[in-house]
């Protein structure tokens, strides 16, 4: 039997093209890329600040921003909290897994490319769950590209007082806050079949709403709220001190399941195109 080579086609995007989930892999290989290299450098940043902070920085840093981890400048892990893990890597995580997301159907549909791929024979359900396992390697390479930042300044930035276990715990929970978006930006493109626009946005949006209320939340006396956000389970464990939380990880891990399982659910039932 002969094998037609299609003209234009890379060897590697042919090899790529077996299987939905590799060819979404190949197709975003570079948006994952800049995703992790920019989580990653911003994270060696401000990291590499740490010996710079003095006792007066961190007995003068403003008492609303204990809720964001700000409540304990002068330990390493009191300081990687607050200015690395509780400030701009978790908001890059949750527009990582809003954009991203909104990618995987919204995008396809609004161009009309949707209706091309379910011509092959790959069902909803398999299109769906192949795009998000994509976007999972995605949010596992922010996690190791944040992960190798840290080691590779975790002695010359005195950061020696964290362990590895540490570090490697709070990349687990970020790698899971990213994909708990990556989840709700998926669901409600599949379920809705709003545009890519409109699902990052919604997305995103709630994203920025749950930080805002995690944060804040102490400050008005209603701790309580903190529980209804997945940064509450993302980094009120403490991973850096104490290790992966299982339970705070099962949640996150868990959100996501349901709300994958949503989307697809009604993806399966809906007529595209509406």
């Amino acid at each position: 039997m002969t094998t037609t080579v299609l003209p234009g086609v890379s060897g590697p995007a042919r090899a790529f093209g077996r299987s939905m989930f590799t060819k979404t892999l190949f197709d975003n290989r570079r948006i994952f890329t800049v995703w992790a290299l920019a989580t990653g450098l911003l994270a060696l940043m401000y990291a590499s600040f740490y010996p710079q902070i003095t006792a007066d920085a961190a007995a003068n840093v403003p008492e609303a921003m204990s809720g964001f981890g700000f409540d304990d400048l002068g330990s390493a892990a009191g300081y990687l909290q607050g200015a690395v893990f509780g400030l701009l890597v978790p908001l890059l995580a949750t527009f990582y897994g809003a954009a991203t997301g909104a990618r995987m159907i919204s995008a396809d549909e609004e161009s009309g490319h949707l209706d091309l791929l379910l011509a092959h024979p790959i069902s909803r359900t398999r299109l769906l769950l192949h795009r998000f396992a994509a976007l999972a390697s995605g949010a596992v390479l922010i996690a190791a590209a944040v992960l190798g930042a840290m080691l590779a300044i975790r002695t010359g930035a005195g950061l020696d007082s964290v362990s590895v276990g540490g570090f490697t715990a709070q990349a687990v929970t970020l790698a899971l806050l990213a994909l708990l978006f990556g989840a709700l930006a998926t669901a409600i493109g599949a379920a809705t079949g709003g545009s890519r626009a409109t699902v990052f946005g919604t997305a995103a949006g709630i994203g920025v709403l749950a930080y805002a209320v995690n944060g804040f939340a102490p400050q008005v006396g209603a701790d309580w709220l903190r529980l209804l956000t997945p940064f509450h389970y993302y980094i009120g464990g403490e991973p850096l001190k104490n290790g992966l939380p299982l339970a705070d990880a099962c949640v996150l891990a868990a959100a996501t399941a349901a709300l994958l399982a949503a989307g697809t659910w009604r993806f399966t039932r809906r007529d595209l195109g509406r």
